[in-house]
């Protein structure tokens, strides 16, 4: 028994329908983009946090061998990963520096290198000698 399967109608959803539901979908986005903002800016702070305390581990870790806080980010061991503005492969979100350094004290930075919310601010985060880690700037 052959089935002629052209002419039979199959139940399914017009293009239309389609369209419109895609439509209806992209404004219920649009809608409540500005509301996770902040929570993707918070989210992408996480990295400054931990990369700022990787580099005070490794500041107090030179400061314990030389008895003096070094502003190299490679004479204390730390690897400034690929920024995500460099090309394809970069993965980080944050340029970290040593602002500052002597025999007592340190400084260092993470400063975002892509504006979260667009809003033209970039987040900045700080940390000292004695792990005091702040937000400088919020985004």
């Amino acid at each position: 028994m052959k089935r002629n399967f052209i002419k039979q109608k199959l139940p399914a959803f017009t293009l239309t329908e389609v369209l419109i539901v895609l439509v209806i979908v992209g404004i219920l986005v649009l809608l409540a983009l500005p509301n996770l903002m902040p929570l993707i800016a918070k989210a992408k702070s996480t990295e400054a946090k931990l990369q700022l305390e990787h580099l005070y581990t490794l500041e107090k870790t030179h400061f314990y061998e030389k008895s003096k806080y070094s502003t190299d980010l490679a004479n204390v061991g730390f690897i400034q990963e690929k920024l995500v503005t460099e090309g394809e492969n970069g993965q980080a979100n944050y340029r970290i520096e040593i602002v500052s350094a002597s025999t007592t004290a340190f400084l260092a930075r993470a400063t975002a290198v892509v504006d979260f919310d667009a809003d033209g601010t970039f987040n900045v985060w700080e940390i000292d000698h004695e792990k005091n880690l702040r937000e400088v700037t919020p985004d």
